[in-house]
């Protein structure tokens, strides 16, 4: 158990090195990049490599049940049918690269051609990058059981170091395209390729070194491959429908009220990114063992899992939402000047649902560990698909755009409540223990911070300045620490996280 939480912390120390990089090199190269290209070079990039994306749906909804498989085996310690797995696993993907490839050779390049507006002087480079994209997507695509087989074994380090190295060579790219003398696009686009077959060998290299099951024999077992596709079917139906909700209000913004309200969604849907990230490293590191647990049928720790996930997820989210939220505005007008439209009140809602959905987050792990999910993703997809009818019927009479946000709210609580009732169902969860463990602990966390955002607003306002912004966030956040230490966790928790700082800071004493 103590070994467990070790791995689970060293694991999200990890993946929170590896966030943290990522976020700041990325808003570093964005910028540089767009001086790089130029608007419209950059702008073609963006939407010719959007629409291969636009393809991989197949391959999202195929990752997720090659990740679930693979350490369900690795749980089961059956090792000849992990190895069995992988190379079935990787078939499927050999397949679905060419699945994309005959799509993006007809279908997509037919859109580039006839849909896209691109300057026909540039019509050239935009044919480069989107070859040059394909490629790029078939090796990501082949790319996920190897990540998946890291991810099972929980060497979260590698994922930490190969970023790092990845970022490097970023980079490294930038300058060496803005002191050339190639077109600049096309060159940008070639040396992308050449680093994501850099960081793709880099991953497969260690596997086949590290893990003799990532040996790749060709394997067309329809013991495996069926449960696996079947699985991966039902969960795509899911994808659909947080595609549908994120994408499909999108465009309900756009019919309604126009592109000024699109942008205020784009603001709030990247700070609400930059959010999820901190509670998604923790979540991607106790995945693993929450589908362990279960695979070796030790379904008591299995469920503690589920508990804690849901808990401690919300905790570590609200700790970084309380500052932003309650200095918003001023946050918004410090980074874009003149923020557009609504974008205060939809960064508040859309936050606040996020809240909702990492409690959530953890039970669909529990669901997809269990491998019976069709009932289960019939029904809550369905409800999460009722996101657009019942906005479009509510926006018809009540012309405020941020009634889709709290149609959103409302759907992701019953969402909650249903997964609770499934899960009952389906690995004996006791609803009364979750809300003891998990809705009791999340509640009396957040009464005590909502008092203290209360004095704050009351005595002493929001920021005017950067120097109060930072003070207050700081203090904000600390105290927010200090609210989720004392009423978010439990006792058992807050003596392992105290005798482990005590033997750290008697190391250096």
């Amino acid at each position: 158990m103590e070994s467990n939480n070790k791995r689970i912390a060293k694991n999200t120390l990890y993946l929170y090195f590896r966030m943290l990089l990522t976020m700041g090199v990325s808003l570093y190269t964005s910028r540089v990049v767009l001086n790089t290209l130029g608007v419209e070079d950059f702008g073609i990039y963006n939407v010719v490599g959007g629409v291969i994306v636009m393809f991989g749906f197949l391959n999202s909804s195929m990752s997720g049940a090659t990740s679930r498989f693979l350490t369900f085996e690795l749980g089961r310690q059956d090792y000849e049918k992990l190895k069995k797995t992988f190379s079935a696993a990787l078939t499927v993907h050999f397949i679905i690269a060419g699945i994309i490839l005959i799509l993006g050779e007809t279908i997509g390049l037919w859109f580039l051609e006839n849909k896209l507006v691109i300057t026909p002087e540039r019509m050239d480079a935009a044919q480069w990058v989107y070859q040059l994209s394909i490629l790029s997507t078939m090796i990501s695509i082949t790319q996920v059981p190897y990540n998946a087989m890291i991810i099972s074994h929980e060497r979260m380090r590698v994922f930490a170091v190969i970023e790092i190295i990845n970022k490097l060579l970023l980079l490294g790219i930038i300058f060496i395209v803005a002191t050339s003398d190639f077109d600049k696009l096309i060159f940008y686009a070639v040396l992308m390729l050449g680093v994501s077959v850099i960081i793709a060998m880099s991953y497969r290299i260690y596997c086949i070194k590290h893990f003799s099951e990532s040996h790749y024999k060709f394997e067309w077992n329809k013991e495996i491959m069926k449960p696996m596709v079947s699985f991966s079917g039902w969960n795509l139906f899911g994808n659909i429908a947080y595609v549908a909700k994120g994408q499909g209000n999108n465009v309900l913004l756009n019919l309604f009220f126009g592109t000024i309200v699109n942008a205020a969604y784009s603001i709030a849907a990247t700070i609400q990114g930059v959010v999820v990230n901190f509670v998604s490293s923790f979540q991607t590191a106790v995945n693993p063992q929450i589908t362990k647990n279960y695979a070796s049928k030790n379904y008591e720790q299995f469920l503690n899992l589920l508990y804690k996930s849901s808990r401690l997820s919300f905790c570590i989210m609200l700790i970084p939402i309380v500052p932003i939220l309650f200095n918003v505005d001023y946050i918004l007008k410090l980074w874009l000047k003149i923020p557009p439209l609504y974008s205060n009140s939809f960064i508040t809602l859309c936050l606040i649902n996020s809240l909702i959905d990492t409690v959530s987050n953890p039970l669909i792990t529990g669901a997809m560990a269990t491998g019976k999910i069709k009932i289960y993703q019939l029904v809550l997809g369905t409800l999460l698909f009722l996101n657009l009818p019942v906005s479009y019927v509510l926006l018809l009479f009540y012309k405020e755009p941020t009634t889709m946000y709290w149609v959103s709210i409302v759907i992701s609580g019953i969402v909650l409540i249903f997964r609770i009732k499934f899960l009952e169902r389906m690995i004996n969860l006791n609803v009364k223990d979750f809300l003891l463990q998990v809705v009791n602990k999340i509640t009396l966390t957040c009464v005590p911070i909502c008092g203290i955002v209360y004095l704050f607003y009351k005595y002493w306002g929001i920021a005017h300045n950067i120097k109060l912004l930072i003070f207050q966030s700081c203090t904000l956040a600390l105290l927010s620490v200090f609210c989720v230490l004392l009423f978010g966790i439990k006792r058992t928790e807050r003596q392992y996280i105290y005798s482990v700082l005590t033997n750290k800071i008697s190391k250096y004493l």
